[in-house]
């Protein structure tokens, strides 16, 4: 049984949602942050970028209210949400946490 669930949860699409917008010092602290994680994952997980200004209604449907935010979902729904830079060993574990 434990079995079967790992291998479903190992077929979880899991995304990471920056909501972020150009205008936004960490933000940009935030982003070296992403890619380098990205890089490194190898596609075990999306990257979907927000910019807020742009996709308000996303932003709105999501709750944004401070940048830069980190949603990250699979396919059960939200997994974990970071609000200010978060660390890349913040980001694993909840990676980690949603099958990716």
């Amino acid at each position: 049984m434990r079995r079967a669930w790992q291998l479903a949860l190992n077929r979880m699409t899991v995304t990471l949602k920056d909501f972020y917008a150009d205008w936004c010092g960490p933000c940009k602290t935030q982003d070296p942050i992403l890619e380098e994680l990205e890089e490194d994952w190898e596609g075990r997980f999306e990257v979907e970028k927000v910019n807020v200004d742009e996709q308000q209604d996303l932003a709105n449907e999501y709750q944004v209210r401070s940048l830069p935010t980190l949603i990250i979902e699979n396919d059960d729904g939200i997994v974990e949400r970071f609000v200010g830079v978060t660390q890349r060993e913040d980001l694993e574990d909840a990676l980690e946490s949603a099958g990716a």
